[in-house]
């Protein structure tokens, strides 16, 4: 197991470069941020100049990301162009996205999972189809509508909940939130589950417990489930980072000032340093969470294992 954690790790690091790259080419080449920090005004080519110079947006561009890994490796992101460090804005916004994530990632799992071994039990009987149709109908509204939808009812109408989040991001003000965020990957865990649940219930080692004796709940719990799992987990960990890195739009409709937030005000304004930090974190965090999915493995389905 530890040569395997080892080999993967090493693994992740020309993913990690060649996706730094490419995020890092995207966002300094395809615009000039210098231009964009003084909006419609033309700058003063001499303070231009400088300005360029400070970031080192005078080098050339593998000079500036090699630079930018540089500063990386000793903990530091760079500065906004207002000047305040980009690991504050980190400080300040991740941990109300990673609440706002473990919400969502929570109700996915417990409920998605529920619904769809509920739905891959019961194949082809009213309860299923309902559940299938519901799903679908899930998978097509767009977060959006959803969002304000779910905002308006709970939020306005009825009042069980706050309308847009505070600063304090309380864990109960969250769920809503994460209700919204979690509401597509919801449905598809749903989907997943039911369709492996079923497929694995018509497996022989399930009939070979069942002929043993085990009772029901031994042979779904002991049994079907380890094995039906494997996919949904693989979903859920790879959907983390992409939670993560999609609450743009939620955090925007409940005012959560989190990393979608973050982001959302560094593309609107072209703020580069900014942009690149946040991602370039979002991107380590999808590693990481990919990492423990493949060591989950081995705990679900002991036949698995790693050289």
């Amino acid at each position: 197991m530890g040569r395997y954690v080892i080999r993967r790790a090493l693994q992740m690091v020309p993913v990690f470069l060649g996706s730094t790259l490419l995020i890092f080419v995207m966002v300094y080449a395809l615009g000039d941020p210098v231009a964009a920090l003084f909006g419609d005004k033309a700058p003063d080519p001499a303070t231009a100049a400088r300005i360029r110079h400070d970031l080192y947006l005078d080098q050339p561009l593998w000079r500036q990301y090699l630079h930018y890994m540089g500063q990386i490796l000793h903990g530091d992101f760079g500065s906004a162009f207002n000047g305040q460090p980009v690991t504050e804005l980190m400080a300040a916004a991740f941990p109300v996205t990673l609440k706002l994530t473990l919400v969502a990632v929570a109700l996915e799992a417990v409920f998605g999972i529920a619904l769809g071994v509920a739905s891959g039990l019961r194949r082809g009987r009213p309860l299923d189809t309902g559940l299938l149709a519901l799903t679908l109908i899930v998978i097509s509204v767009p977060t959006f509508v959803s969002g304000y939808l779910l905002q308006l009812v709970f939020g306005v109408k009825l009042g069980w909940t706050r309308p847009s989040v505070s600063p304090a991001a309380r864990l109960d003000e969250l769920l809503l939130p994460g209700l919204v965020l979690a509401l597509v990957s919801l449905a598809y865990v749903t989907r997943l589950s039911r369709t492996s649940v079923a497929e694995n219930a018509r497996a022989d080692y399930v009939r070979t417990a069942v002929a043993k004796g085990l009772p029901r709940h031994r042979v779904i719990s002991r049994h079907l489930l380890r094995n039906s799992l494997i996919p949904v987990v693989t979903f859920i960990g790879a959907d983390i980072g992409a939670l993560m890195g999609g609450a743009i739009v939620t955090e925007r409709i409940f005012n959560i000032h989190g990393v979608g937030y973050q982001l959302y005000q560094g593309i609107l304004r072209n703020n580069a340093p900014t942009v690149v930090g946040f991602v370039t974190v979002l991107v380590i965090v999808f590693l990481l969470a990919n990492l423990l999915v493949d060591l989950l493995y081995a705990v679900l389905d002991p036949r698995i294992r790693h050289a």
